[in-house]
C-alpha cells in the first residue's frame, strides 16, 4: 500500500507538515518495504485558490491509497474521498512517528474535513 504524508523534508525522519494543500512536498511510502519517493508540491504553495484540490489530484496520480497529514480542508477531502483515498489527521512531529502510529492502528480515519476552506 502507498501512504502519502505531508512534509517539508526529504526522508522518513522529516517533520510532518500540518498542511495538506500547501505542504512543500509529499513523501509517498510503500508500507511493505518502506521505500519512498518524494513528490514536490511547489506549484500549490502560493496558489491563490485550489491548492487542496490540486494537491489531492497529485496524490491520486501518485497512486496513494492513504494520506496522513495534520489537517485537510473540505475541497481536498472531497476529492480524496471520491478517489477512495483514506485520510488520517495527526499532530505527531515526524513522518516516521506518523507511519508507526498508522501501522499500530493508533490513527483514526477522518470522516470529514477538519478545517475550513480558505484562500490566501
Amino acid at each position: 500500500m502507498k501512504i502519502a504524508l505531508t512534509t517539508s523534508g526529504d526522508d522518513l525522519n522529516a517533520p510532518l507538515d500540518s498542511r495538506f494543500g500547501r505542504t512543500p512536498r509529499f513523501i509517498v511510502v510503500d508500507s511493505e518495504n518502506l521505500n519512498y519517493t518524494l513528490v514536490e508540491n511547489e506549484q500549490n504553495l502560493n496558489s491563490a485558490q485550489g491548492a487542496g484540490i490540486q494537491s489531492a489530484l497529485t496524490i491520486t496520480n501518485a497512486g496513494a491509497s492513504v494520506v496522513i497529514t495534520g489537517h485537510c480542508g473540505p475541497k481536498a477531502f472531497k476529492v480524496l474521498q471520491t478517489a477512495g483515498i483514506k485520510i488520517y489527521n495527526t499532530n505527531v512531529r515526524t513522518v516516521n512517528e506518523a507511519l508507526t502510529m498508522f501501522k499500530e492502528g493508533k490513527l483514526i480515519e477522518a470522516q470529514n474535513a477538519d478545517v475550513e476552506g480558505h484562500w490566501i
